[in-house]
């Protein structure tokens, strides 16, 4: 899922589904109800990595946080900055971002790790961006189609780099703009004292 044409010819309807485009206003709400609280307060520097058309990085910069969205389509990276100023976005791969170790408090993505060849990896790449303290803020789920990544082997790869990690199922309607019957979830990975 790493081909830049396949996402650069999602790009143009991308933000027709709910969850994606965030247009709906109870959908939007839902979205900054769950993610907002799992977020140091305003102003903290989040990475958003497969960040899409960015919508989320927007819900984000207009909580008052710095934001940094990666994705690897151009197109995506297009329709991300028409969507807003205030988040500086970089086309590249989500899998190894071109942004700098240990400088974000967040590394957030949303249905991201469950496409990636090399998951763990990823992971340690991700939390190599962040700052001391800093979160690892994950969107994933384990989809009817069989595709995706349950919660359970997505906690076991995320406590290989994180020291403490939650997890919140997601099974509000009004996050996904109807009733779902697969699994999806939010896990927020920190590293603590031990």
């Amino acid at each position: 899922m790493t081909d830049s044409r396949f996402w650069d010819a999602q790009a143009a309807t991308f933000d027709a589904e709910p969850d994606h485009g965030l247009l709906d206003a109870e959908v939007r709400a839902a979205w900054a109800e769950v993610l907002l609280p799992a977020l140091p307060p305003a102003p903290a520097r989040i990475a958003d990595l497969g960040c899409g058309t960015g919508s989320v990085a927007l819900l984000f910069a207009e909580a008052g946080h710095d934001v940094s969205g990666v994705d690897y389509s151009a197109r995506m990276i297009d329709a991300a900055m028409a969507k807003t100023g205030a988040v500086a976005f970089h086309q590249g791969d989500a899998a190894d971002p071109p942004l700098p170790s240990s400088t974000f408090d967040v590394v957030f993505a949303r249905h991201v790790l469950w496409a990636l060849s090399d998951p763990d990896r990823a992971l340690a790449r991700w939390c190599d961006l962040l700052r001391p303290g800093g979160r690892l803020v994950l969107v994933e789920g384990r989809w009817h189609t069989g595709a995706g990544i349950s919660a359970a082997d997505c906690r076991a790869l995320a406590l290989r780099h994180r020291k403490h990690v939650t997890v919140r199922q997601l099974d509000d309607p009004r996050l996904w703009g109807k009733p779902i019957s697969d699994e999806r979830y939010l896990l927020v990975g920190r590293r603590l004292a031990a």
